[in-house]
C-alpha cells in the first residue's frame, strides 16, 4: 500500500502562505498561541519523511541550521529537523547541514511516485508550493493539511497557495480550532471534472 503524502500548508484566511517585506507581522502572523504550538509538536511526534522544493528546503534549513541555538525554535521545528528529508532539486547540491537529507534531481512526480510506493512511513511537505501543486495536479497528494491565520493580508501577501492550482473538490476529514481562533482543516482532494 502507498505511503500517504500530506501536503502541509500555512495561510491566511485569503490565501496567501507568506507577506512581503512591507508587512510587519511576525511569525505565524503573530497569531501563535499553545494551542497551535502543542499541536504542531505532536504532528510531528511519529516518523515520517519530509519532501521539500528547493526553494522552501533552503528557507527551512536556514532557520534551523546547525548553527541556531535549538532552544530558540518550537518543538515541531526541532523533530521536522530530525525526520528524514528528501529535497526535489536540480540546482541545490548540498544538504545544508540537515541530518539525514538526500537531494533527488529529477522529474517531481516521478520521484514522489517513487517514494510512495517505497516508504514505510507516511510522506509530508511543508509549503514547497510549486512543487505541491504539481503534485497535487497530478494526483499524488492524500491530504491537504491548511492552518489558517486569521489574518487577511490583502496589501502585503505574497504567495498565493493555490494560484495555479487545477480544480479540486475538497473532502473534510478532520478539522480544529486553535487558540480560539486558527483554524486547522484537513482535507482529501480529488480533482473536479
Amino acid at each position: 500500500m502507498p505511503a500517504t503524502y500530506t501536503w502541509d500548508v500555512f495561510s491566511t484566511l485569503d490565501g496567501f502562505g507568506s507577506y512581503g517585506p512591507d508587512g510587519d507581522w511576525g511569525g505565524y502572523w503573530g497569531k501563535q498561541g499553545p494551542e497551535l504550538l502543542e499541536r504542531r509538536a505532536a504532528l510531528f511526534d511519529t516518523e515520517q519523511r519530509m519532501v521539500f522544493g528547493a526553494t522552501t528546503f533552503r528557507e527551512t534549513a536556514q532557520s534551523m541550521s546547525a548553527g541556531v541555538d535549538p532552544n530558540t525554535l518550537d518543538e515541531w521545528n526541532v523533530r521536522t529537523r530530525r525526520m528524514p528529508a528528501t529535497v526535489i532539486s536540480s540546482t541545490l547540491h548540498d544538504t545544508l547541514d540537515w541530518p539525514n537529507a538526500a537531494i533527488v534531481s529529477g522529474d517531481a512526480v516521478d520521484i514522489v511516485t517513487r517514494l510512495k510506493e517505497e516508504s514505510d512511513v507516511p510522506l509530508r511537505s511543508q509549503a514547497s508550493l510549486s512543487l505541491n501543486r504539481a503534485l497535487m495536479n497530478a494526483g499524488l497528494v492524500d491530504r491537504v493539511h491548511v492552518t489558517i491565520f486569521p489574518v487577511v493580508s490583502g496589501q502585503t501577501g505574497t504567495a498565493p497557495i493555490f494560484a495555479g492550482a487545477a480544480d479540486f473538490d475538497l473532502e473534510l476529514i478532520e478539522h480544529h480550532t486553535l487558540d480560539g481562533h486558527t483554524q486547522e482543516l484537513i482535507y482529501r482532494p480529488t480533482l473536479h471534472h
